[in-house]
């Protein structure tokens, strides 16, 4: 196999692992039923006119199961801090306690476990596109490589592995989903 081919192998997988990456970063944002300060990532608070993410003006911790405490570096973003995370809509409403914010997360619901369920697998669906989308794109520039006076078979060979490498990475996607579903409905 040539230097051409590898990289394009090379490439698939660079992507598709991102791709997979990026899915976990998101599914870390769907509780289930247990605190976890990335319940609260992409929450944006209004820090003197700019969008600032919580965790860059505030210390964030689980002293428990199900609770997180929030602690601004300066007490006068407290209201902002309550503001944004009620204008998130995460499903939870933060107790002001003077220069804390505490968050009591509720025991889920049988119909609120399926809700983040179905969230979750549209999460797994738009992984399992971006991989799809990296094979691709890199299928494209497999069959550019015929013009480069790469033998036909060397190219069918590689589009073979192309193809093993996203069934590999689209199983990871669909495993992810079963452990994340059997943590959501976990009571």
């Amino acid at each position: 196999m040539n230097e051409l081919s590898k990289a394009c192998l090379d490439e698939a997988k660079k992507g598709m692992q991102s791709a997979v990456n990026f899915l976990n970063k998101e599914l870390e944002k769907i509780r289930a039923g247990k605190a976890n300060p990335a319940m609260l990532a992409g929450v944006k608070v209004d820090y003197y006119g700019t969008p600032t993410e919580i965790s860059q003006v505030a210390n964030i911790s689980t002293p428990d199961a199900r609770s997180i405490v929030i602690q601004p570096w300066e007490r006068t973003i407290v209201g902002a801090i309550n503001k944004a995370i009620l204008d998130a809509n995460l499903g939870f409403t933060p107790r002001n306690e003077g220069d804390t914010l505490r968050i009591i997360i509720p025991p889920l619901t049988e119909e609120r476990r399926k809700e983040l369920s179905k969230a979750a697998k549209a999460e797994v669906e738009n992984g399992k596109v971006n991989v799809r989308n990296t094979r691709r794109n890199v299928m494209d520039k497999v069959k550019k490589l015929k013009d480069k006076a790469v033998p036909e078979d060397e190219v069918k060979q590689v589009e073979k592995e192309l193809q093993d490498i996203t069934d590999k990475y689209i199983g990871e996607c669909d495993s992810i989903f079963a452990a994340k579903e059997k943590e959501i409905m976990t009571v």
